[in-house]
């Protein structure tokens, strides 16, 4: 057993775990779905709701830079992902975002009808697909089973294949740089679904600077304008990325959001990914010999290079187990139909968290604690 302590001590992002917002008693391997707050997100949705808005009413979009806060945080979300300056905006949701992204994948593809997504992918991925594919005549959905090649199915006709970084289900991390390579060799282009916020928080667009001049897109509100405060009646699209913006922004959360970014602003993200992947994989040693015993099996890859930041576990009582665990204060989620998953953000959790985790899970297990009444109980959010 390794020793938790040491690794604790010795964890370089240590002190990242102080500036989130965490419950006493609380374990939280939900980050996957929905992160803890910044500290400082406090202190700037005050600043942003009591002076900026209170006090400087609407000279804020001028005085307090609200107008751009879209391009000046998507700058900053593009340092995350490796995209230079101007090639990508925060703004709206992921499904608005995947619906935009959609439909101009389409329109710089006009010879090519089908859109290409996953049949596993998170549902509102796919319900975006079909409401794409049911406003442009002629345009189909395919979708690919888990074990199909993408690039096999690729072919003269797609214009657009539709991915998620990492399964929500299982955690397998896909090949980003590969798999974007062989599609577009294919003469096809690629939407990439991945993102992890707060309740409501906004999304972001990357599109390559390549693309910009023939950017169209079906959401055309004033924000995207090239001359918005000219009131003209006809629409013309604003020159690069702020082509895909649509209507007035939730200037609140975009404030929140930037509390998030400057936590970033401090880490390493080699670090990161080195600490993500030894926590699920302290996590599924502790498992193995608890999933021996109860005869669940562990469905996340074990090989680092396609894993993602949670594991998976497939447990026929899940929900029920999963319900018990966050009486416990051990929040975890449930996909079903038997899935437990659990998220671990490195920046707040602490190697002792692991296992103290899966000591619990062990221990609802062998009592039994699981079958109480209450815990089969469906929440309106599962």
């Amino acid at each position: 057993m390794k020793d938790v302590a040491a690794l604790d001590a010795a964890d370089p992002l240590r002190t990242m775990r102080e500036r989130f917002e965490l419950p006493a008693g609380v374990i939280y391997l939900d980050g996957n779905s929905l992160g803890p707050p910044p500290k400082a997100a406090f202190a700037e949705l005050e600043q942003a709701a009591r002076q900026e808005w209170g006090e400087g009413l609407i000279r804020s979009w001028n005085s307090a830079g609200w107008f751009t806060l879209t391009d000046v945080l998507g700058d900053r979300v593009g340092r995350l992902i490796g995209a230079e300056p101007g090639q990508t905006v925060v703004t709206d949701t992921t499904s608005i975002n995947i619906y935009k992204a959609l439909h101009a994948a389409l329109a710089l593809r006009p010879d090519r009808t089908v859109i290409l997504a996953e049949a596993d992918s998170f549902p509102t991925d796919l319900y975006m697909a079909e409401s794409v594919a049911a406003a442009r005549p002629g345009t189909s959905l395919r979708l690919m089973a888990a074990d199909e090649p993408v690039e096999s199915l690729v072919d003269e006709r797609t214009a657009v294949v539709l991915v998620n970084h990492v399964d929500y289900r299982s955690g397998v991390l896909r090949d980003m740089a590969s798999l974007t390579r062989r599609v577009q060799a294919a003469g096809a282009l690629v939407v990439w679904e991945y993102l992890n916020g707060g309740p409501g928080a906004p999304a972001f667009v990357f599109v390559a600077r390549r693309h910009h001049d023939r950017l169209v897109q079906p959401l055309s509100g004033w924000w995207a304008h090239a001359q918005p405060f000219a009131m003209a009646n006809r629409y013309q699209p604003a020159s690069g990325i702020r082509r895909m913006l649509c209507g007035t922004q939730p200037i609140l959360s975009l404030r929140a959001l930037k509390a998030a970014l400057d936590v970033f602003d401090d880490v390493d993200l080699v670090e990161l990914r080195a600490k993500s992947l030894a926590l699920t994989g302290l996590f599924m040693d502790l498992l193995d010999p608890i999933c021996r015993e109860f005869g669940m099996h562990i469905i996340t890859p074990r090989d680092p290079a396609i894993r993602g930041s949670h594991v998976s576990v497939a447990c026929e009582h899940g929900y029920e187990v999963v319900q018990a665990l966050i009486a416990r204060g051990i929040i975890g989620d449930f996909r079903a139909p038997d899935i437990m998953r659990f998220g671990f953000t490195p920046l707040y959790l602490r190697y002792r968290d692991v296992l103290d985790a899966a000591k619990a899970l062990a221990d609802i297990l062998r009592r039994g604690a699981w079958q109480e009444p209450r815990f089969a109980v469906r929440s309106l959010v599962a």
